[in-house]
């Protein structure tokens, strides 16, 4: 048996002062309405030692906490549910304490008051003694109908996506990945990319941040070609080494041709910019979009979980960086030789050896404000 699927099964010993079933597993996002999810009279199932009574396993933890903050506007239980010195990483910056974690969530929520997020699927691996990972995956939708830092309301509605990962302990995040599709949100809302991408880099350089361009990014070694045997280090099950071998070959040995052999034939691909394409020349011309862009770029895969899924096959969490320079045309336009950190997250279906779906999230706003950093200090 796997780690991952050990940690699926509750413990065989009760935690005082609570009632474990040991015959029903960790729930499971993708069949189960919001109500199945957040149980109101189901006993504890797994052993969650220091968490807050009301929660039953991990992924009810997660996305019934996430709804009381964001939903229901409890955003004081940030400070039970989060550490005083947690750290909170996205691509447009990173905060340091729990109370710019809670400045925040209140302006964002003053943005977007109807904003709804919803649990598509949580991958997770761990337990309550070393901790817990999850990869949280939200699908939200609401309207802009609020001023706010964005500038005046547009009354537009948006849905995007957004990956949360959180490392969990003792009902205390303590340490967050979050990657949002941005720039998806602002052309929705119809705002001027450009001009939001420039303020934001402008609040950087005036704090006194500057791009840090280290040249080479570990591709290569000199003139040597890419490593041809992937480090899987961090893997924990076969299927994530095999994951992480198959991202290896196409990132980094750019053998985009092992897309046709390790997708499905009929593979949904959901993309960022809200892009929803099937079959695999739709992943690969994709694939070839994000290299494209940044062709000197180093694929480095930083976590990887997995869950067996009660649809059949393993779902399995990747979260991934890219360092290069923006040196190819795309989404971001004509080439401007700047130096691009892509943070990303990804989430794949895979059954019978095949990945049937794959939901990936980066944001190319945080990509154009890097540019626009860049030059702000050329100039």
């Amino acid at each position: 048996m796997s780690s991952t699927e050990a940690t699926n099964k509750a413990p065989a010993v009760p935690e005082k002062n609570s009632k474990l079933t040991r015959d029903e597993p960790v729930l499971q996002v993708e069949r189960r309405d919001f109500i199945d999810l957040v149980p109101e009279k189901r006993q504890r199932v797994q052993s969650l030692r220091g968490f807050d009574d009301c929660y039953t396993d991990i992924v009810d933890y997660i996305v019934r906490c996430t709804h009381k903050i964001w939903d229901e506007r409890d955003v004081g239980l940030i400070y039970t549910h989060y550490t005083h010195n947690c750290v909170l990483y996205n691509a447009l910056g990173t905060l340091y304490t729990r109370e710019q974690v809670v400045q925040d969530t209140l302006q964002r929520l003053v943005a977007f008051p109807e904003r709804r997020g919803m649990a598509t699927q949580v991958i997770w691996n761990g337990n309550d003694v070393d901790g817990f990972y999850t990869s949280h995956l939200v699908t939200g939708s609401g309207r802009h109908t609020q001023f706010s830092h964005l500038g005046k309301p547009t009354n537009r509605t948006f849905v995007t996506r957004t990956v949360a990962d959180c490392m969990i302990h003792e009902n205390k995040i303590y340490r967050e990945w979050v990657v949002s599709d941005n720039m998806s949100l602002m052309k929705q809302l119809g705002l001027n990319t450009d001009e939001i991408a420039f303020n934001m880099a402008k609040e950087q350089f005036d704090k006194g941040f500057r791009v840090t361009d280290i040249g080479e990014n570990g591709r290569m070694l000199g003139q040597y070609p890419p490593e041809m045997v992937c480090d899987v280090s961090i893997a924990h099950t076969d299927t994530e080494e095999q994951c992480l071998r198959w991202l290896h070959e196409i990132y980094n040995r750019r053998m985009l041709g092992k897309i046709k052999e390790v997708y499905a034939p009929n593979v949904q691909w959901h993309g960022p910019l809200m892009k929803e394409l099937y079959g695999t020349a739709s992943v690969t011309h994709q694939t070839l979009a994000l290299i494209g862009m940044i062709p000197d770029g180093a694929w480095l895969p930083q976590h990887i979980c997995s869950n067996p899924c009660e649809e059949g096959g393993t779902k399995v969490a990747v979260r991934w960086i890219i360092e290069g320079h923006h040196l190819g045309y795309g989404e971001l336009g004509k080439p401007t030789g700047e130096r691009l950190f892509v943070m990303g997250m990804s989430h794949y279906h895979i059954i019978n050896g095949k990945i049937v779906d794959e939901w990936v999230v980066y944001d190319h706003l945080a990509l154009l404000a890097q540019i626009k950093l860049g030059q702000m200090e050329e100039a």
